[in-house]
């Protein structure tokens, strides 16, 4: 379901007395209307208002007779002082002066010549904890690969550049290198990755289906989806992953992290 539009139909004696209230003090415009109804509209997130004669056809029989009553129509604005010294300006019937409730909800009612009650809200802003003080952060880190960072498998050479025990903090990067004729493992990680090949080509295999990916390309690997890597000549290329991936082999239990990506 999508909604498109909220609309807030009132039952009142005096359709012209509302009508005017929310013309001249709320900012509605009249959409359509007839005799004992109007549709009012505003070019905001305001719900659209619809005004119905009590008594009107329209309605169930057992609702004809009743008013709007027992209802609030609240407006979420900006500077609630403001807008409340407008109103009392123009000769607005303010039922309830501004207040301040001790949730951080600030308000203040009008009431319409039906009695419909009107709230403008604001919310105050939250305050923040107090913190200690903590050393400034230096706004860019330079990561430089290391052989610390090297790890060597039988099928290729993982260097770890961005980790979380890096400098990093959401993302890790790495680069590796595959000899000709290498094959990794068939595996499978729990986050997306982003591999773009920087030298020589690729074999991927990916959910049953391979491709070959070459210097300057850039493929994806969804989450949890089995797959292969077979360099067919010597390759490099650089991996991209959320830090907290990975991975599982089919055939044995549990997980594994990636050494180079922590």
């Amino acid at each position: 379901m999508r909604v498109t539009t909220s609309t807030l139909s009132l039952t009142v004696d005096d359709v012209d007395a509302s009508l005017d209230f929310f013309r001249t003090h709320l900012g509605y415009q009249v959409a359509m209307a007839a005799d004992g109804f109007a549709s009012l509209t505003r070019d905001d997130a305001a719900a659209d208002v619809v005004l119905l004669r009590r008594g009107t056809e329209v309605l169930p029989p057992e609702q004809r007779d009743q008013r709007a009553t027992g209802l609030i129509l609240a407006l979420t604005v900006t500077g609630i002082e403001a807008e409340e010294q407008r109103l009392r300006a123009a000769g607005a019937p303010i039922t309830m002066p501004l207040r301040e409730e001790p949730w951080g909800e600030r308000l203040f009612q009008l009431t319409d010549p039906n009695g419909i009650v009107v709230q403008f809200v604001e919310w105050a802003a939250p305050e923040e904890p107090a913190r200690d003080e903590e050393p400034e952060q230096p706004a860019l880190r330079v990561i430089s690969p290391t052989e610390d960072n090297v790890t060597e498998s039988p099928n290729a050479r993982m260097t770890g550049l961005a980790a979380p025990s890096r400098g990093g903090t959401e993302l890790s990067t790495w680069t590796v290198a595959m000899a000709a004729g290498r094959t990794g493992p068939e595996h499978a990680v729990s986050r997306e990755q982003v591999w773009t090949v920087t030298a020589g080509a690729l074999d991927v295999t990916c959910a049953g289906r391979t491709e070959k990916v070459t210097a300057g390309q850039t493929f994806v690997l969804p989450p949890d989806v089995l797959r292969q890597v077979h360099a067919p000549q010597a390759a490099e290329a650089h991996v991209a992953m959320r830090a907290d991936g990975v991975a599982s082999v089919p055939g044995t239990e549990g997980t594994r992290a990636l050494p180079w990506a922590q």
